[in-house]
């Protein structure tokens, strides 16, 4: 018993002496989706400002695949120091009720900092389609079961569940195209291979007020103030339909108290901080502040409704 309480002690205690030093060396966002995305935009927003007040590079990392899955259990299985941080989207909720082998446990392997934004997503279609609103949209399906198709940033992403609860909600068949990212799926939309697509207000913005792409509806219970005169899909006439799109920080689960301490704390500062808050605002994006214990309870209820969800489409990981 006395060997047993030393070894706890001599654990803890170079747990201290690992926080007590950190950061001592650059830290790495990995992020699950390509440059552009919602979710890379997000973590380039507050990058830079934490970066200055902890005194090390951050160092944004892109590695797309599996819906996230590859990203988060690199994470999940690495070196729990806090040298390697998952900027991940809402679409982390999805990947347990999809895939049969993600290799790690979303809730015991993983721990939540903090989110770091929740915006809308934002159902956009090529002007050409002639679509001038969702009811437009929802009869053009209804008119033709599974001959319309929808582009989404990859199976079990964000905008990918976004879209099937949409999906759900509206009555409607249609095909799902999934792409490595969300700026080959807006791509694809502007060309007109797919009809539409839930992209996440911080990358379509600059492209619907240009006119390559027009906005239908927001996903989010309300109106956003960078698209005032865009309804929401409950507005536009699909009840139960409102889905928000997050972006939070998350760490390996044996990451030591101090460090996830001083992550956390930095990342409310930063969030806090009026040229993130501008950043974000420009991207259509709000600082989502919470606490750790709160963060990882809601990820608990995101997982549970992620999967009645997933359960109903009958949706499964490729």
């Amino acid at each position: 018993m006395k060997r047993f309480t030393l070894l706890v002690l001599s654990l803890l205690a170079m747990g201290g002496a690992l926080a007590q030093g950190y950061p001592s060396k650059p830290i790495k966002f990995l992020v699950p989706f390509t440059a552009g995305s919602g979710t890379d935009l997000i973590a380039r927003s507050i990058a830079d400002t934490m970066s200055k007040s902890m005194g090390q590079p951050i160092v944004i990392e892109n590695k797309p695949g599996a819906g996230g899955t590859i990203a988060a259990g690199q994470v999940a299985k690495g070196e729990p120091d806090g040298y390697t941080v998952l900027v991940h989207s809402s679409g982390h909720a999805l990947n347990p009720a999809i895939y049969s082998t993600i290799g790690y446990d979303t809730l015991k392997d993983l721990t939540g900092i903090t989110p770091l934004a929740a915006l809308p997503n934002v159902l956009v279609v090529n002007p050409a389609k002639g679509w001038k609103s969702l009811a437009d949209l929802v009869a053009a399906a209804k008119a033709k079961p599974g001959q319309l198709n929808y582009a989404s940033a990859g199976v079990g992403s964000a905008t990918h569940l976004n879209a099937e609860k949409f999906r759900l909600q509206a009555g409607i068949d249609a095909l799902h195209v999934p792409y490595k990212g969300t700026p080959e799926a807006m791509t694809n939309v502007i060309g007109g291979s797919n009809d539409w697509f839930f992209a996440p207000l911080a990358s379509a913005l600059p492209l619907v007020k240009d006119g390559k792409l027009q906005a239908l509806a927001v996903s989010t219970p309300n109106r956003s103030p960078s698209l005032p005169q865009v309804p929401t899909t409950v507005e536009a006439g699909v009840p139960g339909s409102d889905y928000t799109f997050w972006v939070g920080m998350i760490v390996a689960s044996a990451t030591p108290a101090p460090v996830l301490k001083r992550l956390h704390e930095e990342a409310i500062k930063a969030m806090a901080n009026p040229e993130v808050k501008e950043r974000m605002n420009k991207l259509g994006a709000d600082p989502f502040p919470m606490s750790v214990e709160a963060f990882n309870a809601f990820i608990k209820t995101e997982v549970e409704a992620a999967a009645r969800i997933a359960k109903a489409a009958n949706l499964k990981g490729q």
